[in-house]
């Protein structure tokens, strides 16, 4: 799927600039994009390909924003008939999402299923890391144990 993401990146931003930069940010761009897909008026068949882009590049800002890693559901498993895809992000939790399933979503239902408010509001992400080491002591930031 990273391999996905990476192409739709690719042949999206080699006609307009976009900032697609994986970040959590970056959804409102994927939902603007989805929105402009909608206006087209076509169906969810004749946008499949784009749609699995976008997916994908969902899936790829929860494995870089979230801590998440992707998994190929097994035939047979639950989670596979659900999702109707053979793919699903892990959380660092356990909990298994299916960012695919969401951008259809999206593109079916229309903004109340915002895919940044659906970064925002997922469960099971790994905890903030600090940005930077070291103690602040009085307004300066020492790195020294002393």
């Amino acid at each position: 799927m990273r391999r996905h993401a990476s192409e739709f990146v690719g042949r999206v931003t080699a006609k307009v600039r976009l900032p697609l930069d994986y970040s959590a940010a970056s959804l409102r761009i994927v939902d603007r994009l989805i929105d402009g897909l909608r206006r087209g008026g076509t169906g969810r068949e004749d946008v499949a390909g784009p749609l699995l882009g976008l997916g994908a590049y969902v899936g790829e800002v929860l494995v870089r924003e979230a801590g998440a890693v992707w998994v190929d559901l097994p035939p047979g498993h639950l989670l596979r008939s659900v999702f109707t895809h053979p793919v699903g992000v892990r959380m660092p939790d356990g909990r298994v999402w299916n960012p695919l399933g969401r951008t259809v979503n999206r593109f079916e239902i229309g903004p109340v299923e915002s895919l940044q408010m659906y970064f925002l509001t997922l469960h099971g992400r790994r905890t903030a890391r600090p940005r930077r080491s070291g103690v602040r002591v009085s307004g300066r930031l020492s790195t020294s144990a002393g």
